[in-house]
């Protein structure tokens, strides 16, 4: 069964492909060419993953996809709806029945494809030297050398040399054209030139130390063309293997068994067999097998591997836990709340696996030359050989300087430039707990200039504590406190949770009923035959609750104190205030300073009053005019949207259910991993940790991935803008043109895997 994806356009849907063969940007080229070509159907091609994802309308079927991309002259198959998966792979020709040497498919362990690489490698190089010994050192010819020569150069040209032929023939069938054509040209060419010479005038080689401008063999060029690109190919494909690693690394985190706690009896189950709200046990040293909620036990969790954290975090009956993460110290009852595709790992994954199959704008420059580049070569090509012959009349000039245009064209680091780049970067992000959602997030953080950064579980802690209950009528501390505790144990919001915490201590809370919820002003309900809400004064006011001028003026003495304050109104009565305080986050004010390194200006955007948003700034270093107080969820949305319209490029961090529209509002939304799902939803770039320094590190990896991609493209380009005239001027041998074809991938490659070492 495809792995298929309901989308927001009305009847389509996504279907992801395995697809065995493509070599180079061409390749990318022609298949997203020929499945664009299905009404209502857009794919986008991923050249190292092998991969593609395909959007198709409700009337186009899974089999004309496949069906499609065969006719092409690949072999495609439908993914399988399970975890993501980062196939190893690294082929060099397309076929139409299954793996084969020096192409795996979906799954194939990397030694193994690998292995077919280099055993082509190994006898193309064991040929090759005793050939370029006899051709380029007169002292070692002997009589007739240059039959040896052909034998020797025999096998390179067709077993070495045969998944190239293979490719060019099987595109040929399709009239269509990629870099392996220009590779199997080049080597037909030069050995049939070469041994035509050789038959011609079978006495050309019949005496040794002869004249070497006196004739033109080229088996040394043809052999020496294929070991170097089947070199450069296998160091390639196991260059991409290690770009991918991150993410199958960050795949395989999760536990294989569970011991699940049933009828009072631990048993061992496999950790897929799980089912929401079964209770495992997890021992010290253990990995948690699924989401859920601490049932029993206290322990200390290291969520590093998940989040990028290395300070173990506390866990207490109540508090979350994620699957994949190591319990530390003690034994602890969890009670699985997310299983199979809906864990945060699951998440992750996907998110990760989808930014790498997507494709970076700046990658559409490139797709749109390689789709015609190898057509135009073999032009080239043809009219290099046909120039120097009415020119020159030199016959081996013209046929090596052809050559050497056909071989040194070859765009294979075209087609690797964009995806080993951000393959190699999101799966380094993943690593440090950074999600980045897709390609276009790279570009997107290459032009932001402002961040705006949510209070509240984004610069400080959120774990606000109540300091004081101020009663305002005849009702005490301790019941204003419970009550208030029972209606807001309902809400998500930090102040709810904090008040709902300092309740329960004093006891069970009464249940509530007719509980609403106003976003930004607080709560409403009905405990114990009271009428209670809880929040802002607006919020009071909209329900006929009146606070006199003394009570604000208690009110604000609070605030000013550094109080975050809310009121509680008990049958329609100001009750009291209760008085909350925050703490700053460690390492907020080092992430502010980092922006500003940045470029960006960072400002501070909360629903909290104007007293404690100000004293948070000045803590972290935020300017005072940059500060926005007391702002409801929606008018978030507008602030963000006056700062774009003031020509800001803005960027918005937040972690709640207030904050999800600003973030989409944002040009680059950026959600902390600690928030709800929503707004983790809404956000371009997700950082699976709390803390705000990873925000400032997720928008640097981002443009230093961008980076790296342009410094990819940049060579790619000018490999080939450079190489092409120098090869057709005739200054450019053969051999070298292969050699530094090869290399051009490596480089690319190389250069891509600079950003494992990001952050260290």
């Amino acid at each position: 069964m495809a792995t298929t994806t309901q989308t927001e356009a009305p009847n389509t849907r996504i279907v992801e492909l395995d697809i065995e063969g493509m070599t180079c940007a061409s390749c990318v080229a022609r298949v997203e060419r020929k499945l664009g070509k299905l009404e209502g159907v857009s794919a986008t091609v991923n050249l190292p993953l092998e991969s593609a994802q395909v959007t198709v309308p409700e009337t186009v079927t899974d089999q004309q996809i496949v069906e499609t991309v065969n006719a092409t002259g690949y072999k495609a198959t439908l993914k399988t709806a399970s975890a993501p998966e980062v196939p190893e792979r690294g082929a060099i020709a397309p076929d139409t029945g299954g793996p084969r040497e020096g192409q795996a498919a979906a799954g194939t362990p990397v030694h193994v494809h690998a292995a077919g690489l280099l055993r082509r490698l190994i006898v193309a190089a064991v040929f090759t030297v005793p050939v370029v010994v006899v051709s380029m050192v007169p002292g070692a010819q002997f009589p007739n050398w240059g039959w040896l020569a052909l034998v020797l150069t025999l096998p390179v040209v067709s077993w070495a040399a045969w998944p190239f032929h293979r490719a060019a023939a099987i595109n040929a069938r399709h009239l269509g054209s990629t870099m392996d054509t220009l590779v199997s040209l080049g080597v037909t060419a030069a050995f049939l030139f070469s041994a035509w010479q050789l038959f011609a005038d079978p006495d050309l080689t019949a005496h040794p130390g002869m004249d070497m401008d006196a004739h033109a063999l080229y088996f040394e060029v043809a052999a020496v063309v294929v070991t170097f690109l089947l070199l450069g190919r296998y160091l390639e494909a196991n260059a991409k293997q290690r770009a991918g690693d991150a993410l199958k690394a960050l795949l395989n985190l999760g536990a294989k068994e569970a011991v699940v706690l049933r009828h009072g009896v631990e048993t061992r189950v496999p950790a897929g067999s799980l089912a929401a709200g079964d209770v495992f046990v997890v021992r010290p040293g253990e990995k948690i097998a699924t989401d859920g909620i601490v049932a029993e036990g206290e322990s200390a969790v290291d969520v590093s591997l998940v989040t990028g954290e290395s300070v173990p975090v506390d866990v207490t009956p109540g508090d979350p836990v994620t699957g994949a993460t190591i319990n530390a110290s003690g034994r602890l009852l969890v009670r699985a709340t997310r299983v199979g595709s809906e864990t945060t790992l699951a998440q992750m994954g996907r998110l990760v696996s989808q930014a790498q199959s997507g494709k970076a704008p700046i990658a559409r420059l490139a797709d749109r030359i390689s789709s015609v580049f190898v057509p135009v070569v073999l032009a080239v090509a043809v009219l290099t050989f046909v120039l120097w012959m009415v020119i020159t009349g030199d016959l081996n000039g013209a046929f090596t300087s052809a050559v050497a245009v056909l071989v040194i064209a070859c765009p294979c680091a075209l087609g690797l430039a964009t995806p080993v780049g951000l393959l190699t970067g999101t799966g380094r992000g993943a690593q440090l707990g950074i999600l980045i959602r897709g390609p276009q997030v790279l570009e997107d953080t290459r032009t932001v200039d402002t961040i705006v950064l949510d209070k509240t579980g984004t610069v400080t802690t959120g774990n606000l504590a109540v300091t004081a209950v101020t009663p305002l009528a005849s009702i005490g501390e301790d019941e204003i406190l419970q009550l208030a505790g029972a209606v807001e144990a309902a809400s998500e919001h930090p102040l709810g949770r904090a008040i709902t915490a300092a309740a329960g201590q004093h006891g069970p809370l009464p249940a509530v009923s007719a509980f609403t919820s106003t976003p930004g002003g607080g709560v409403r309900g009905t405990v114990s035959g009271h009428t209670v809400v809880a929040g802002r004064e607006g919020l009071l006011a909209g329900h006929g609750i009146t606070v006199t001028q003394e009570h604000r003026e208690l009110l604000s003495e609070l605030q000013d104190g550094g109080a975050t304050a809310v009121w509680v109104a008990v049958d329609g009565t100001p009750a009291g205030i209760i008085s909350l305080r925050d703490t700053i986050k460690d390492g907020s004010k080092a992430a502010v300073t980092r922006f500003r390194e940045l470029g960006l200006r960072p400002m501070l955007l909360t629903g909290d009053n104007a007293a404690v948003a100000a004293q948070v700034a000045k803590a972290v270093g935020i300017d005072a005019h940059d500060v926005l107080a007391e702002v409801l969820p929606h008018e978030k949305v507008e602030h963000v949207r006056r700062l774009q319209v003031s020509g800001r490029t803005v960027a918005m961090a937040g972690d709640g259910v207030n904050d999800a529209a600003a973030l989409a509002q944002a040009d680059l939304g950026i959600a902390m991993g600690s928030g709800t799902d929503v707004a983790i939803e809404a956000a371009d770039l997700t950082v699976m940790g709390d803390h705000l320094p990873q925000v400032a590190q997720a928008i640097e990896l981002s443009r230093r991935t961008l980076a790296t991609i342009k410094t990819n493209l940049f060579w790619a380009f000018f490999y080939n803008a450079v190489g092409i005239p120098i090869a057709a001027l005739g200054l450019l041998n053969p051999m070298i043109a292969g050699a530094a074809m090869a290399a051009s991938s490596v480089l690319v490659v190389t250069n891509s895997l600079r950003l494992r070492r990001f952050g260290r």
